[in-house]
């Protein structure tokens, strides 16, 4: 049985990708397709594990971990990609194009729907003993939106 040190810890990384979108009906510039260069920092907690036989012994959780969830499900599938809403005006030009990395969304990607995506998806793919803490994702420079879990209980 693996022991844990009593200590909790926040373990986070960090990723980078570009990506392009436009928001539907939106009143200002960013109607307009425009990219950002994303930052996404993703925060899990646990308590080290306490066990000389294991190959962790000492870590909450390995980082490659973390960056398996992340790469696989967001980086590899948003970076250099443009997002769209499924009922946007650009979607009757744009389906066509089939060789064009193009995601279309049920909702408007602004960055606080991405973000609860991201949350959803990272949350769903994290081994069980990991606890997700916080998402952030930033936009631009001084730009971002976070989730904590802490915020987000829900009480019967």
């Amino acid at each position: 049985m693996r022991k844990v040190k009593s200590s909790v810890i926040r373990l986070t990384q960090e990723f980078s990708f570009e990506m392009a979108h436009a928001l539907d009906n939106y009143d200002g510039p960013c109607r307009n397709i425009h990219g950002h260069s994303y930052k996404l920092s993703v925060t899990v907690k646990g308590q080290p594990i306490d066990d000389a036989s294991d190959n962790n012994n000492g870590m909450v959780v390995d980082f490659g971990v973390i960056k398996k969830v992340a790469d696989e499900h967001i980086v590899s599938k948003y970076d250099h990609a443009l997002v769209l809403n499924n009922a946007s005006d650009l979607s009757k030009i744009l389906k066509n194009r089939a060789k064009e990395k193009i995601i279309w969304k049920d909702y408007q990607p602004t960055c606080e729907n991405m973000l609860l995506e991201f949350m959803k998806i990272i949350k769903g793919n994290l081994p069980e003993n990991l606890i997700l803490h916080s998402v952030r994702l930033k936009e631009a420079p001084g730009s971002y939106a976070e989730w904590f879990a802490e915020d987000n209980i829900t009480k019967d």
